[in-house]
Protein backbone atom coordinates (compact mmCIF):
# COMPACT_ATOMS: atom_id res chain seq x y z
CA UNK A 1 0.00 0.00 0.00
CA UNK A 2 1.07 3.52 -0.68
CA UNK A 3 -0.34 6.86 0.90
CA UNK A 4 0.48 9.96 -0.32
CA UNK A 5 -0.91 13.38 -1.34
CA UNK A 6 -0.85 14.73 -5.25
CA UNK A 7 0.87 17.76 -4.29
CA UNK A 8 4.52 15.38 -3.57
CA UNK A 9 3.71 13.76 -7.16
CA UNK A 10 6.74 15.54 -8.68
CA UNK A 11 9.26 14.61 -6.12
CA UNK A 12 7.67 11.18 -5.86
CA UNK A 13 7.33 9.93 -9.15
CA UNK A 14 10.78 8.64 -9.84
CA UNK A 15 9.17 5.89 -7.17
CA UNK A 16 6.50 4.83 -8.92
CA UNK A 17 6.13 2.87 -11.89
CA UNK A 18 4.52 4.18 -15.21
CA UNK A 19 1.25 2.78 -14.96
CA UNK A 20 1.30 4.20 -11.25
CA UNK A 21 2.36 7.59 -12.70
CA UNK A 22 -0.15 7.63 -15.44
CA UNK A 23 -3.01 7.15 -13.01
CA UNK A 24 -1.60 9.73 -10.58
CA UNK A 25 -1.08 12.14 -13.82
CA UNK A 26 -4.44 11.73 -14.39
CA UNK A 27 -5.88 12.66 -11.17
CA UNK A 28 -3.57 15.81 -10.98
CA UNK A 29 -4.76 17.21 -14.82
CA UNK A 30 -8.02 16.10 -14.64
CA UNK A 31 -11.25 18.57 -13.40
CA UNK A 32 -12.50 15.75 -11.29
CA UNK A 33 -15.84 17.91 -10.13
CA UNK A 34 -16.72 17.54 -13.60
CA UNK A 35 -15.99 13.82 -14.27
CA UNK A 36 -19.62 11.79 -14.70
CA UNK A 37 -20.29 8.58 -12.94
CA UNK A 38 -19.07 5.42 -14.92
CA UNK A 39 -16.23 4.47 -16.01
CA UNK A 40 -13.91 6.39 -18.22
CA UNK A 41 -10.89 4.62 -20.07
CA UNK A 42 -6.95 5.71 -20.28
CA UNK A 43 -5.35 2.65 -21.90
CA UNK A 44 -8.51 0.36 -22.24
CA UNK A 45 -8.73 -2.55 -19.96
CA UNK A 46 -4.59 -1.52 -18.63
CA UNK A 47 -5.80 1.26 -17.10
CA UNK A 48 -8.99 2.95 -16.88
CA UNK A 49 -11.40 5.49 -14.09
CA UNK A 50 -14.50 3.93 -12.04
CA UNK A 51 -15.99 6.99 -10.45
CA UNK A 52 -19.18 6.61 -7.86
CA UNK A 53 -21.32 8.83 -6.03
CA UNK A 54 -22.23 7.33 -2.24
CA UNK A 55 -23.17 7.43 1.06
CA UNK A 56 -20.64 6.36 3.78
CA UNK A 57 -21.51 3.86 5.94
CA UNK A 58 -20.28 2.95 9.81
CA UNK A 59 -17.31 0.93 9.44
CA UNK A 60 -18.68 -2.48 11.09
CA UNK A 61 -21.34 -2.15 8.18
CA UNK A 62 -18.59 -2.33 5.40
CA UNK A 63 -16.68 -5.85 4.40
CA UNK A 64 -13.01 -5.65 3.55
CA UNK A 65 -12.54 -6.38 0.30
CA UNK A 66 -9.40 -7.31 -2.16
CA UNK A 67 -8.24 -7.62 -5.89
CA UNK A 68 -6.14 -10.15 -7.53
CA UNK A 69 -6.14 -8.04 -11.44
CA UNK A 70 -6.27 -4.66 -10.31
CA UNK A 71 -4.56 -2.15 -8.36
CA UNK A 72 -6.45 0.38 -6.80
CA UNK A 73 -5.41 4.43 -6.82
CA UNK A 74 -8.53 5.54 -4.69
CA UNK A 75 -9.08 9.32 -4.45
CA UNK A 76 -11.45 11.71 -3.57
CA UNK A 77 -13.45 14.64 -5.79
CA UNK A 78 -14.81 15.86 -2.52
CA UNK A 79 -16.02 14.41 0.80
CA UNK A 80 -14.06 12.75 3.45
CA UNK A 81 -13.54 9.13 3.56
CA UNK A 82 -11.90 6.31 6.33
CA UNK A 83 -10.74 3.51 4.55
CA UNK A 84 -9.58 0.83 6.76
CA UNK A 85 -5.84 -1.50 5.71
CA UNK A 86 -4.77 -4.90 6.64
CA UNK A 87 -2.52 -6.70 5.07
CA UNK A 88 -4.08 -10.09 3.00
CA UNK A 89 -3.79 -13.35 5.17
CA UNK A 90 -4.90 -16.89 3.74
CA UNK A 91 -6.60 -16.98 7.53
CA UNK A 92 -9.10 -14.56 6.66
CA UNK A 93 -12.45 -16.24 6.17
CA UNK A 94 -13.90 -15.57 2.70
CA UNK A 95 -17.94 -14.08 2.60
CA UNK A 96 -18.02 -13.74 -1.27
CA UNK A 97 -15.82 -14.57 -3.50
CA UNK A 98 -15.91 -12.70 -7.51
CA UNK A 99 -12.71 -12.70 -8.41
CA UNK A 100 -13.89 -13.98 -11.64
CA UNK A 101 -16.54 -11.79 -12.47
CA UNK A 102 -16.17 -8.53 -10.81
CA UNK A 103 -12.16 -9.09 -9.36
CA UNK A 104 -13.09 -8.91 -6.00
CA UNK A 105 -13.14 -10.82 -2.70
CA UNK A 106 -14.77 -10.03 0.12
CA UNK A 107 -13.94 -11.15 3.71
CA UNK A 108 -15.81 -11.79 6.81
CA UNK A 109 -13.22 -9.89 9.12
CA UNK A 110 -9.11 -8.96 9.23
CA UNK A 111 -6.81 -8.12 11.84
CA UNK A 112 -4.28 -5.57 12.87
CA UNK A 113 -6.87 -2.81 10.30
CA UNK A 114 -5.19 0.69 10.13
CA UNK A 115 -7.75 3.90 9.31
CA UNK A 116 -6.53 5.76 6.41
CA UNK A 117 -8.40 9.00 6.22
CA UNK A 118 -8.72 10.22 2.63
CA UNK A 119 -9.42 13.89 1.82
CA UNK A 120 -9.60 15.77 -1.40
CA UNK A 121 -5.82 15.61 -2.82
CA UNK A 122 -5.00 12.57 -0.75
CA UNK A 123 -4.58 8.63 -2.28
CA UNK A 124 -3.89 5.59 -1.53
CA UNK A 125 -2.63 2.97 -3.63
CA UNK A 126 -3.98 -0.55 -2.69
CA UNK A 127 -1.77 -3.76 -4.31
CA UNK A 128 -3.54 -7.53 -4.50
CA UNK A 129 -1.12 -8.26 -0.96
CA UNK A 130 -3.30 -5.26 0.91
CA UNK A 131 -7.22 -5.79 2.12
CA UNK A 132 -8.65 -2.52 2.65
CA UNK A 133 -12.39 -1.42 3.63
CA UNK A 134 -13.62 2.01 1.69
CA UNK A 135 -16.36 4.01 2.27
CA UNK A 136 -16.36 3.81 6.01
CA UNK A 137 -18.07 7.21 7.62
CA UNK A 138 -15.09 9.68 9.24
CA UNK A 139 -17.86 12.20 10.78
CA UNK A 140 -21.14 13.65 10.22
CA UNK A 141 -19.65 14.24 6.44
CA UNK A 142 -22.00 11.46 4.26
CA UNK A 143 -21.19 11.88 1.06
CA UNK A 144 -18.23 11.36 -1.15
CA UNK A 145 -17.74 11.42 -4.93
CA UNK A 146 -14.71 8.50 -5.31
CA UNK A 147 -12.49 8.11 -8.27
CA UNK A 148 -10.70 5.08 -8.43
CA UNK A 149 -7.86 4.58 -10.84
CA UNK A 150 -7.55 0.78 -11.73
CA UNK A 151 -4.07 -0.63 -13.37
CA UNK A 152 -3.85 -3.70 -14.45
CA UNK A 153 -1.33 -5.75 -12.12
CA UNK A 154 0.15 -7.51 -15.57
CA UNK A 155 0.69 -3.84 -16.82
CA UNK A 156 3.07 -2.30 -14.07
Amino acid sequence: MIFGHILNFEQEKAALSPALQAGLLYLRNTDLSKLPVGRHEIDGDNIFVSVSEYELELKENRRPEAHQKYVDIQYLAWGEEVIGHSLLSDMYEITQDELAERDVIFYKGVEQEVDLLLTPGVYAIFFPSDVHRPGCLSSEKTQVKKIVVKINLAFL
